[in-house]
């Protein structure tokens, strides 16, 4: 490769992430980060594409600037409506920026752009992208990342620097109950801009607004609207989400609410979540109720539902959320720290397996998409048969988390006792990524990487792995 191919190179790594949206009144809104490898002067190592803040796609260099030029055009238009005539425009200065770097016939540069944008629109209508791009393993390239591609802002705190629950609910499964890195006093509005800002500084793409609850924040759409350079996604229970809110966490431009549903029930999901406990305000009609005002107010929303014995019956949650308008669903099994640490509520791998084979018939029956998010609580192969994308740890690889009080931890739910791993407002991010224990779970092999962590050896899921020979990570 020429020194001009290279300094190119090296100037788009210096400029970091670059980001557009295309067709932002929608329907069918693009938004793309393009975010370049870790600079090495003998390395080429492909570019990754982020779409909608779901596929992750690499992209070679030629086709990177070229996207890179054409993104660069597209936002000197910012604020303005772009028609054919100008996206012309648009073409044409990106292929002409890009032929000063990147020698090729006009012609093909613009075949090229037009493929890509091809691409992009089609992935808008909800299309897979084209057969010539290759998945990309974020495991294998590791080693050309500087960031994950998501961080989750733990903005609310589930027990207050006096020590008081700080939840709407209390959940009978809740994982960050009781975890050193859950609690304590909150950072401020300007603190968790500082933290957004470097967030985007350290070339991180997403945000997820998370909690403990982060609707009790009264500042939570001051947040979300700093964030709009992010693809910005917000977990909650649902019980605050009043139609005021939903109606402005929509002008701030959040991208997507997924709301945590235990049952279509309302006596079992109130069972799940203490809605008879002390403390605890919030109930399934209060869920349902938040549900209904972020749909009217056009958010784009779904549903997770942890699973276990008392919430087995899926299909009727399923068939709840079907009348209510839903399409997206994702469910899990517990996450065994917190409250879940103990306890049988847990569903075992063959339960798991029969539960999904139903749950896949009834959303192919009535159009709705289904996720699966808790390494090795199903049968990998049960899981490729159903079409179930297999759930990996991404504990920092794609994913991080900053605590309440500004901590770095290795994912949401990694909130025990030393699992700090510098603080977002105190230490250079490089710091953050490159310390010991950051790099050694991010080193964690495709087969380690099939079961979570945090899981402990005494479940039985634990058992017949350790008998089949897959290891987890011991850090």
């Amino acid at each position: 490769m020429g020194i001009l191919h290279k300094a190119a190179q090296y100037r788009a790594y210096k400029e970091g992430v670059v980001h557009t949206t295309l067709n932002p009144k929608g329907p069918g809104s693009v938004r793309i980060h393009l975010i370049p490898p870790k600079w090495r002067l003998f390395s080429n190592a492909p570019y990754v594409m982020i779409l909608n803040g779901y596929y992750i796609l690499p992209q070679g260099y030629s086709w990177a600037i070229l996207l890179g030029s054409f993104i660069g055009e597209v936002n000197k238009f910012e604020g303005e409506p772009i028609d054919e005539k100008h996206m012309e425009q648009i073409m044409d200065r990106a292929v002409a920026r890009t032929r000063r770097i990147y020698y090729v016939k006009e012609e093909e540069l613009r075949a090229d752009l037009q493929e890509i944008l091809t691409m992009l629109y089609g992935v808008a209508r909800g299309e897979e992208p084209s057969g010539d791009i290759e998945p990309l393993s974020l495991r294998e390239y590791a080693r050309n990342m500087t960031a994950p591609h998501r961080m989750d802002l733990m903005i609310s705190s589930m027990l207050d620097e006096g020590g008081n629950w700080n939840c709407s609910l209390k959940c009978r499964n809740c994982y960050a109950a009781g975890q050193p890195a859950a609690g304590g006093k909150e950072l401020s509005t300007q603190e968790w801009y500082e933290i957004i800002d470097r967030c985007r500084r350290a070339g991180i793409c997403q945000l997820t607004f998370t909690g403990g609850e982060p609707t009790m924040r009264s500042d939570l759409t001051e947040l979300v609207r700093h964030a709009r350079w992010f693809v910005t996604r917000l977990n909650t229970n649902g019980t605050m989400l009043t139609g005021e809110l939903c109606e402005a966490l929509y002008e701030a431009s959040l991208d997507s609410v997924q709301i945590t549903l235990y049952s279509g029930d309302a006596g079992i999901h109130n069972r799940l979540v203490g809605a008879d406990l002390p403390g605890s305000t919030g109930n399934w009609e209060k869920t349902a109720a938040g549900l209904e005002n972020a749909l009217k107010a056009g958010l784009n929303v779904s549903v997770n539902t942890p699973l276990c014995r008392e919430n087995r019956d899926y299909i009727r949650t399923l068939a709840f959320l079907n009348r209510a308008g839903i399409r997206y669903v994702t469910c899990s099994g517990l996450i065994e720290t917190g409250k879940a640490e103990s306890g049988d509520s847990q569903l075992t791998v063959e339960e798991m397996n029969s539960l999904l084979r139903e749950a896949i018939a009834f959303c192919s029956q009535h159009g709705m998409e289904l996720s699966f998010t808790s390494p090795g609580r199903a049968d990998k192969k049960v899981l490729e048969e159903l079409g179930i994308a297999v759930p990996m740890c991404g504990a920092c690889l794609s994913n991080m988390a900053v605590a309440p009080d500004g901590s770095v931890v290795p994912c949401q739910s990694w909130l025990g006792e030393g699992a700090a791993l510098g603080n977002m407002r105190k230490d250079s991010w490089k710091k953050i990524w490159s310390h010991p224990s950051c790099k050694a779970i991010r080193e964690m092999s495709e087969e380690e990487a099939l079961y979570c962590p945090l899981r402990k050896e005494k479940t039985a899921e634990g058992k017949e792995a350790a008998e089949n020979g897959h290891h987890r990570s011991k850090v």
